[in-house]
């Protein structure tokens, strides 16, 4: 097997890790019954998880930076596959909160430790196209993932799933060990290497700006299932089918929004993915029963806010070009504090409000990130 097969592999071991971040979005109302309690309290399985990838990842990370990569990544994907098994025993709600920072933990390190091993499995001049085939992995879990992952839990139930996954996972688990050779990092990153960045205030205020948007865009998406439901007649099959066209236009955001990143600019395709990402969130609402409109309004959405994600990217790296690996690390950092901000919030309004008031939360949110990134531009240009 030659390293692209091999990078490909890699990318299929994130995919089934993105897509058991993600899944809970398409399958809350069945684990909120099943586990007996509120779909806000289902929605802090995805807060915890993204809580666990932001720090409890990049902290391990730091404290192993002398260990094998190859191992690490091993060990990595054995304690994810593992908790994945545990889901099929009937814990407690509590317990379940617990397996997930252990999933979201394993699942960060795998996915940050699989781009760093993906990277010195080619040239150098290709090592961005190495990374890319590796976000590839994250983005399809959204395209494939959820969608079928929403379909055979109707089947089969949630926890089947997760079991489906890990076993799955055992694939790249094994290909890895035969085919990646030992790797240890050159240059030593530790986590106060990494927090350095955050001295500069353009670049605080860049993660801020990912942090709200990735936060506006968590507040509706992790109760997509409930919202589409209160809001049409659709059925949760169907639901799965609207679910995969979403993934299919966050795929394509992704691709289009580095196109017009190189073509355009980042500000330029920063400012037109937030104004897509606003204006959409108004038009949920008035979207209303129109069931045509109302999925029209939803790949629209999907398709402004991972436009922006390339763009935002490329503005970092700019900003610290010396580190660039840093500062993308940071960032990642930062999505996954947005799913949590975002799952936390859309979990407040659903607990004190009604789902379909989650479009405002999200809306208040992107609205912050737009100031912000006008603040961002400004100064740079100055």
């Amino acid at each position: 097997m030659n390293n692209r097969l091999t990078i490909y592999i890699l990318a299929l071991a994130v995919f089934l890790i993105g897509t058991i971040e993600y899944i809970i979005a398409g399958v809350i109302e069945m684990i909120a019954a099943d586990l007996g309690v509120s779909t806000s309290e289902a929605g802090l399985m995805v807060t915890v998880f993204a809580l666990s990838a932001a720090i409890i990842a990049p902290v391990l990370i730091a404290l192993t930076i002398n260990m094998d990569r190859k191992k690490l990544l091993l060990t990595a994907l054995s304690v994810f596959i593992a908790s994945n098994g545990l889901m099929l025993l009937h814990l407690p709600y509590e317990a379940m909160l617990g397996v997930r920072i252990v999933q979201g933990a394993s699942g960060g390190i795998a996915t940050v430790v699989a781009m760093a091993v993906a990277t010195r499995l080619v040239e150098k001049e290709r090592r961005g196209n190495a990374i890319g085939i590796i976000l590839m992995g994250l983005s399809s879990s959204l395209v494939l993932g959820v969608p079928a992952g929403t379909f055979f839990s109707e089947r089969f139930g949630w926890r089947a799933l997760f079991v489906i996954i890990g076993v799955l996972s055992l694939l790249p688990l094994f290909i890895i060990s035969a085919k990646v050779p030992a790797i240890q990092e050159k240059e030593t990153v530790t986590l106060r290497t990494q927090l350095s960045v955050l001295k500069d205030s353009r670049i605080v205020a860049a993660l801020a700006v990912t942090l709200l948007y990735v936060g506006g865009y968590a507040t509706l998406f992790t109760y997509i299932t409930p919202y589409l439901q209160a809001a049409s007649s659709l059925s949760v099959i169907e639901i799965s089918g609207v679910l995969f066209l979403a993934g299919v236009c966050s795929f394509m955001g992704s691709k289009l929004g580095g196109q017009l990143a190189d073509a355009k600019g980042s500000k330029f395709t920063i400012c037109l993915g937030l104004l897509l990402q606003g204006i959409t969130l108004i038009l949920f609402t008035l979207a209303g029963v129109h069931v045509v409109v109302l999925i029209l309004v939803l790949m629209i959405f999907m398709l402004g806010t991972w436009s922006i994600s390339p763009a935002q990217q490329l503005l970092l790296v700019t900003l610290v070009p010396r580190n660039p690996d840093i500062a993308l690390s940071v960032n990642t950092s930062f999505i996954q504090f947005g799913f949590a901000l975002g799952s936390a919030l859309g979990g407040f309004v659903i607990s004190r409000t009604s789902v379909l008031q989650l479009n405002w939360a999200g809306l208040a949110a992107v609205a912050v990130a737009w100031i912000l990134a006008m603040r961002v531009f400004k100064v740079r240009k100055a």
